[in-house]
């Protein structure tokens, strides 16, 4: 995977979003080949701590929730249950979570989706200056200030990851 060159970049929901919350934002485009956040990072050159990935889980009730944690690490969904009280915790399907974000998985961002739901950010994301989550579209990636992240949606910080 390599980094794409040039200044367009797609203006998607997130992007619409961002604007609108008057978040400044890195527009950052690569070639999409999969490979997570782990391919991302190695496409653009950056630490792989400093890429994130939104996730969607559901409880128990079918209630949906999203988790922008960092790239390398993986969501405890006992740890993510305790803290929101609740039994029960997993990951949604593929097709319900383009349901109710609007985005195809592997282009989920946290900005802009179609369903409002409950939003919970790693704490190590804020070991860094800069981050990069989802655009809202495979292959773009937007640079920020994870307190930006934090100011614009409002998100819970929890310590949730198994590094």
């Amino acid at each position: 995977m390599t980094a794409v060159s040039g200044d367009k970049h797609p203006t998607t929901m997130g992007v619409r979003a961002m604007r609108e919350h008057g978040v400044a934002f890195t527009p950052r485009l690569y070639r999409y080949q999969g490979g997570g956040a782990a391919g991302s990072a190695e496409a653009l050159d950056v630490d792989p701590l400093r890429v994130a990935k939104t996730l969607i889980f559901e409880d128990e009730n079918c209630d949906p929730l999203c988790v922008v944690m960092n790239g390398p690490y993986e969501v405890s969904t006992k740890q993510l249950a305790r803290h929101v009280g609740c039994k029960k915790i997993e990951p949604c399907a593929p097709a319900r979570a383009e349901a109710l974000t609007g985005y195809k998985v592997g282009g989920i961002s946290p900005f802009g989706q179609r369903t409002a739901m409950p939003l919970y950010l790693q704490l190590d994301l804020f070991d860094h200056e800069q981050i990069l989550v989802n655009g809202g579209h495979r292959g773009f990636l937007v640079e920020i200030a994870p307190g930006e992240l934090e100011r614009a949606l409002g998100g819970e910080l929890v310590d949730v990851a198994v590094k």
